[in-house]
C-alpha cells in the first residue's frame, strides 16, 4: 500500500501517540487541538488549533508530528494553522480529562475551579495564583493534604 493510501483513521492513530510537550501524559489528539485529517492528492493535510494563539508549544508540536509521520513513511505533510474557532476545554477527550487527573492536574470544569484535590480527592482548596507552570494553569492548593496543583483552567 503507498503511503497515500494510509487511512486517514491509521493517521489519527499515529496522532494519539504525539504528546503534548507541556503535559506529556496527553496527546495532541486527546488535549482536541488536531482538527482535521485528510489527504489532498499526495499531501496529508492536518490543522492544528493551539490551545491559545501565542501557545510557545505549537512549533515543537508540528514538528512532532511531522516527525512520526515522516517515521511511518508519510513524507508529505502539510500543517494548516486555525485559530478560529478557537481552541476551547470542551475539546478534551475522557480520555485526556482522565489522564490530566492522573497525572496530578485537575481538569478543567465549567464552573471554573477545580472539583477535588487530583492528589487525595479531597474538595477543601484554595486558589494560590492565577498563573500556573503554564499560561494554561492556575495554582491551587489542597487544604486537606497540603499539596499544590495545577488546574487547568476553563477555556
Amino acid at each position: 500500500m503507498s503511503r497515500t493510501e494510509t487511512p486517514v483513521s491509521e493517521i489519527w492513530s499515529l496522532l494519539a501517540q504525539v504528546p503534548d510537550p507541556e503535559i506529556p501524559v496527553i496527546s495532541v489528539v486527546d488535549l482536541g487541538i488536531v482538527r482535521h485529517v485528510r489527504w489532498r492528492g499526495d499531501e496529508c493535510e492536518i490543522t492544528v488549533t493551539p490551545t491559545y494563539s501565542g501557545c510557545p508549544a505549537t512549533s515543537v508540536i508540528e514538528m512532532e508530528i511531522q516527525r512520526v509521520l515522516r517515521e511511518h513513511g508519510i513524507d508529505r505533510v502539510s500543517l494548516k494553522r486555525r485559530i478560529f474557532p478557537p481552541w476551547t476545554t470542551e475539546w478534551l477527550s475522557d480520555k485526556g480529562r482522565d489522564s490530566l487527573e492522573r497525572y496530578g492536574i485537575a481538569p478543567p470544569r465549567a464552573a471554573g475551579e477545580p472539583e477535588k484535590c487530583p492528589q487525595c480527592g479531597a474538595v477543601d482548596l484554595e486558589l494560590v495564583s492565577r498563573f500556573g507552570s503554564t499560561p494554561c494553569k492556575a495554582q491551587w492548593r489542597c487544604r486537606d493534604c497540603l499539596e499544590p496543583f495545577d488546574y487547568f483552567k476553563c477555556i
